[in-house]
């Protein structure tokens, strides 16, 4: 049997939402044959009236003044097969201040004794409920129990920082194509480019100095453009930048294979910097965010998104100078950036719809799922190609010249 639902928003003033209503069983609850067409034109008026009657609120701290109770213009949507009539909600507290309150409801359920009302919030911020994997079901509304207690005002934004920093790490470390970016750029920073070509860097200290400047670089470009797009200075479609998304990580691969220009990683790295920030806008855009959250918020994602890129350097960066000052890190080198190359110009033929789907997507998904792994087997192929691939040291004699030119890429 069809259940009503109440989904609720809390936010520091008031509270948003909306109310789902099967009109199968609103049909029976006001005694009316209901259809599709109906709930929103002859019967429109009389059933938000019927609706906002209700509803209502009462806050702990309010006295006696119940809540404004405002509903938005319905809307029909299937909902698990069922038509539902769909109003948006607000609840406005008379001081402004929205603290736990008791949520008064009987919607259909005053006439039809079996009907279940499900309320549900998916949004308070301060309790670190931000999207719909976090929402929280506080309880079932039914004709023995007319209204439930709502908990606001509770929490802190301690938990909504540390949630919001959550969801950075989840939003970098599932993302195949920041994580490819990123290593894209990993590659060289233990080299130096000479004369057009990639050599190993004077010294490991050298490749370390690069990869702060490559990370620093990328994290003030995405975060330039992630507080901008966030605060609504710019908004852009979100297929143009998936796409220059993997550009950028086009041309990084086309860097690690022959220098584009001395210390390209760099401005690679802050150049589409900008455009993976607004990438990571969008996710913070869709939880409707309050202004006084925002900052707290763009804080806390970008705290998530450098920890784990700083996870990601310590995972690989050890390994990768090892590798660099041996015979192997050529063959390396390019076998990475080939793959990377050819998943980002897969991805650019599908974002641009050029192409219906991503051949790739199933290796790319086992890829992500199995970083540690990843990390293990290039740190076992730096030991042995520490042990046995050793480069020969610069001065050792024409004897080495041959085979140093051989390893020469």
């Amino acid at each position: 049997m069809s259940t009503s639902a109440v989904l609720l928003d809390v936010r520091d003033d008031r509270v948003e939402g909306e109310v789902q209503l099967p009109v199968d069983r609103l049909a029976v609850a006001v005694d009316r044959p209901l259809t599709r067409e109906s709930v929103l034109g002859a019967d429109r008026t009389f059933l938000k009236r019927y609706t906002a009657a209700h509803i209502a609120a009462l806050g702990d701290e309010s006295g006696d003044r119940p809540w404004a109770v405002t509903l938005g213009s319905g809307s029909v949507r299937t909902i698990d097969g069922v038509a539902h009539l769909v109003y948006p909600l607000e609840l406005r507290p008379p001081d402004g201040r929205v603290t736990t309150f008791r949520l008064r409801y009987d919607v259909i359920v005053e006439e039809l004794l079996t009907h279940k009302v499900v309320v549900t919030v998916r949004y308070d911020f301060d309790r670190g409920i931000l999207k719909t994997d976090d929402a929280v079901t506080l309880g079932v509304v039914d004709f023995d129990t007319e209204s439930l207690e709502v908990p606001a005002g509770e929490g802190s934004w301690l938990r909504g920082f540390a949630t919001t920093a959550a969801l950075g790490i989840e939003h970098v470390g599932e993302g195949a194509d920041h994580l490819l970016f990123l290593l894209m750029l990993l590659i060289p920073a233990p080299l130096v480019a000479a004369g057009g070509r990639w050599r190993a860097a004077p010294s490991a200290r050298c490749g370390i100095i690069r990869v702060v400047h490559v990370v620093t670089a990328f994290a003030l470009g995405h975060s330039l453009t992630l507080a901008l797009a966030a605060a609504g200075v710019i908004d852009l479609p979100a297929r143009p930048v998936e796409t220059l998304i993997a550009l950028s990580i086009a041309v990084s691969a086309v860097h690690a294979l022959r220098p584009l220009v001395a210390r390209g990683e760099v401005f690679i790295a802050t150049g589409f910097g900008l455009v993976h920030g607004l990438a990571f806008a969008s996710l913070i855009g869709d939880l409707g965010l309050d202004r006084g959250s925002l900052v707290i918020t763009l804080l806390g994602f970008n705290l998530g998104i450098e920890l784990t890129q700083l996870l990601v350097v310590a995972l690989m960066m050890p390994s990768l100078i090892v590798l660099a000052r041996t015979a192997l890190y050529p063959a390396f080198r390019v076998g990475v950036a080939l793959i990377g190359l050819l998943f980002s110009v897969s991805w650019m033929l599908e974002r641009a719809a050029l192409t219906s789907s991503d051949p790739f997507e199933g290796i790319q998904t086992w890829l992500v799922e199995h970083p540690l792994l990843i990390a293990v087997t290039v740190a076992v192929l730096a030991v042995v190609a520490h042990r046995h691939f050793q480069r020969p040291a610069v001065g050792q004699g024409d004897r080495q010249r041959p085979r140093r030119a051989a390893v020469r890429w």
